[in-house]
């Protein structure tokens, strides 16, 4: 099957069952999080409560990260995504019942969102070396630019859809978040059993370690990660838009919505546009550029007072950030051995986790002390200074040509 072909990883039964868990689960999480994160604004109007969302999220991934990485290893991996998904619907269910009953106290829904960051913590490393399992490698960038989308999709859909249940009676739409996770769980356990080569070697310290050590050592992938890192740690703005929608933009709890769904139509289109003409050369440049200027368009974001500007920006913000989004996922997954992969991607979740999760909780206690705005705009500028000094300090990355080996 030729790689040109734009749909060639939907020629293989087991991705497309994978791609619709992964799009129901990312869908799922994203209407569990705009829900909670505008809820608790609505009980507490304090920013350092949404830092909290994120820092309790990332905070199991770091100190799990080497449980999870041989979970993925040593165990099937389609079993640990299963089991993750499931954990996610229970807490879910969990938070839905807390808005019907009227007993939503924010410190337990951070208990509960702790519980969702382990269940996430066990299944981005167990997702995202799955996929290299069920698609021939001829065809895997087509499935991780469309694994992209589906998360970009779910970006779009979920938090437009928690928006509008979220207004009409906010159980309803935790309601639908643990809907959709019942049937991904199930759409996992379909895939019939995939090739894995299953780690072997006794677990000592040397196993354990694997994953750093390997990405410590391929200078080309330590450099993407850690340039995603810094630029989304720095400019990420997602956990700050209940702020915009309410005090900056006064464009309420839909609006709110709209905000959260702008980087995902950026993103879609963007993917669209690169499974048609994915990226055959200088993917090093490009990576960066892109990296520059999300971090342009979030600064335009963070000054706007226009709610059509705020949502232009961030619908750029999102299709830069899947540019290197898909050129970091194609070297994280094929420049990797299968047998250390679970590994890596759970030190890869980590750093992705660091970046979104832990991003969030600065940007939220940022903007207790200094004001949402300085906060976004000056986080924007950092990330376009993290893109010019990791172009200096890594310039295997910044020379990288091909995706491939």
């Amino acid at each position: 099957m030729s790689s040109q072909d734009q749909f060639a990883a939907f020629r293989h039964k087991s991705y497309r069952r994978y791609f619709a868990s992964r799009f129901l689960t990312a869908s799922a999480i994203q209407i569990l999080s705009t829900a909670v994160a505008y809820q608790i604004w609505e009980e507490t109007r304090n920013p350092i409560w949404l830092g909290w969302i994120g820092l309790v999220q990332f905070l199991p991934g770091l100190l799990l990260v080497v449980v999870t990485g041989i979970a993925s290893d040593r165990f099937s991996r389609r079993n640990v995504m299963a089991s993750a998904i499931i954990l996610l619907g229970i807490c879910a269910a969990l938070i839905s019942a807390m808005a019907a009953l009227g007993s939503f106290n924010p410190v337990w829904v951070l208990g509960v969102l702790t519980l969702v960051g382990v269940g996430r913590a066990f299944h981005s490393p167990a997702s995202a070396s799955l996929a290299v399992n069920i698609v021939p490698k001829e065809d895997f960038a087509n499935a991780i630019s469309w694994i992209t989308s589906s998360w970009q999709l779910a970006h779009i859909l979920g938090p437009a859809i928690a928006g509008v249940l979220y207004f009409i009676y906010p159980p309803i739409a935790y309601g639908i978040a643990v809907g959709a996770l019942i049937i991904s769980s199930f759409m996992i356990l379909s895939i019939p059993k995939p090739v894995q080569k299953i780690l072997k070697e006794p677990t000592n310290l040397k196993t354990l370690l694997g994953g750093f050590s390997y990405i410590w050592k391929t200078k080309i992938v330590f450099g993407a990660i850690t340039l995603d890192l810094f630029a989304v740690l720095l400019g990420g703005a997602v956990a700050l838009l209940p702020i915009y929608a309410t005090d900056v933009l006064e464009i309420g709890a839909i609006g709110n919505g709209f905000l959260r769904a702008a980087p995902g139509i950026g993103a879609i289109l963007t993917v669209i546009f690169m499974t048609r003409f994915p990226i055959k050369d200088h993917a090093g440049i490009i990576l960066l550029i892109s990296v520059a200027l999300f971090g342009a368009a979030t600064a335009v974001f963070g000054a706007s007072k226009l709610a059509w500007l705020s949502i232009l920006a961030l619908a750029l913000v999102g299709a830069f950030d899947m540019i290197s989004v898909v050129i970091r996922e194609i070297l994280l997954q094929l420049w990797t051995p299968d047998e250390v992969r679970g590994r890596v991607n759970a030190v890869n979740s980590i750093f992705l986790g660091a970046s979104n999760e832990l991003g969030e909780a600065r940007a939220g206690f940022m903007a207790a002390k200094w004001g949402a705005i300085f906060t976004v705009v000056a986080g924007g500028v950092a990330a376009m200074g993290v893109a010019a000094l990791t172009g200096i300090l890594f310039p295997d990355l910044r020379k990288a040509r091909k995706l491939d080996h």
